[in-house]
């Protein structure tokens, strides 16, 4: 019987806003993929783009992990932020060393913000029906 090779794999899950990603780290070239799909068919702004591959430039290991995101829910813009927390949660499994830069650098904090809810008797979250005397 053959044996299975058991590929080593780090996991992290990041969430932004509305958004979850899901980010498995294996050693490798430094080819990431989002849904299937390459970062520059996914993500089309080049800012969106450096915000997903900064964890890697922290802790100097550019180039050193392929990287296979599953995210779905909310934008573009909280898909890369949730993307980078995923993979600065994985870069930790590898090693506990990356902790200082990362933390330094703010990428393991979730972030809170998120959209306000809409309140009863206004027009949004806080804008209120325009006033009129008469």
């Amino acid at each position: 019987m053959a044996s299975k090779k058991k590929t080593l794999s780090y996991y992290g899950t990041g969430r932004r806003k509305t958004s979850v990603a899901r980010v498995y780290l294996t050693p490798g070239s430094g080819v990431i993929t989002i849904n299937h799909k390459p970062i520059d068919e996914h993500l089309p702004n080049e800012l969106l783009r450096m915000d997903v591959r900064s964890p890697f430039e922290v802790t100097s290991t550019a180039d050193q992990f392929d990287v296979n995101v599953n995210v779905y829910g909310g934008g573009l813009t909280g898909q890369a932020g949730a993307i980078r927390h995923g993979i600065s949660r994985a870069l930790l499994e590898v090693s506990v060393d990356y902790r200082p830069a990362l933390k330094a650098a703010g990428f393991l904090t979730r972030d809170p913000r998120a959209k306000e809810r809409k309140k009863y008797g206004l027009r949004g979250a806080r804008r209120a029906p325009q006033y009129s005397k008469r």
